[in-house]
């Protein structure tokens, strides 16, 4: 499987992927988010993307924007930034998931893991796996979620994965920490936040795509449900 490391800074890129090799993945460099945009669009096997945010000429902020436009690789942010703030707006503009630098390799290699598991569907049987939700019709097989119209909504794979659960189990409430530790499959630390912008995100898409029905709802000071 590979796995496309971008950083300016040539010793990370050599740690990680020192650390990819030893975990049986193709680590593949890039210094610039040129070359990293270069480097998908020719590698279309590509299975995850690990981006600094701070690099000269076009940022991490900048490749995530371009990246959306056509692809929903899980995306997992290595950055010096550190306020809350930062990883928002990482989150929002399309990141699945956000390390501080300086980073212990052992943890990114280990959410690199969970986002790899979350991005690949396991197709159980023949039928699929259909669902319908007020306007969403949520086909588990193809992680694909289309309003009653026809009309295709476009999901990370965490996004899909939070409505698949909420949307699998109506009317039940789910914690932040219930979502992040069945979601993203690792022990919640302080995950309230990062759930948060990911289900605002999710609503966004919704919205947009259904002229403002609320799907998903907010049980302030417990969590958030679908409603049968």
């Amino acid at each position: 499987m590979k796995i496309l490391v971008v950083d300016d800074d040539k010793e990370i890129v050599e740690l990680l992927s020192i650390y990819l090799k030893n975990e049986g993945y193709e680590p593949i460099a890039a210094y610039s988010g040129k070359e990293a945009l270069t480097k998908l669009s020719t590698n279309p096997e590509i299975a995850l993307m690990i981006l600094d945010i701070m690099m000269p000429q076009m940022s991490g902020i900048e490749v995530i924007k371009e990246v959306r436009k056509d692809s929903e690789i899980p995306i997992l942010v290595v950055s010096a930034k550190t306020s809350d703030m930062d990883k928002i707006q990482g989150l929002i503009t399309g990141a699945d998931d956000y390390v501080v630098k300086p980073f212990n390799p052992l943890e990114v290699m280990a959410r690199v893991r969970s986002l790899l598991r979350r991005s690949q569907k396991e197709v159980k049987d023949d039928k699929p796996d259909v669902l319908e939700v007020g306007p969403l019709v949520i086909n588990k097989d193809s992680h694909e979620v289309k309003t009653l119209t026809g009309k295709v909504i476009q999901l990370t794979a965490l996004e899909f994965g939070i409505l698949y659960m909420l949307a699998s189990h109506p009317n039940r409430v789910f914690s932040a920490d219930e979502i992040f530790e069945r979601v993203w499959q690792q022990e919640s630390v302080v995950s309230a936040k990062t759930v948060m912008v990911h289900v605002s995100h999710l609503r966004d898409k919704i919205q947009k795509a259904t002229d403002g029905e609320e799907v998903i709802q907010t049980v302030w000071g417990v969590g958030y449900k679908v409603e049968a």
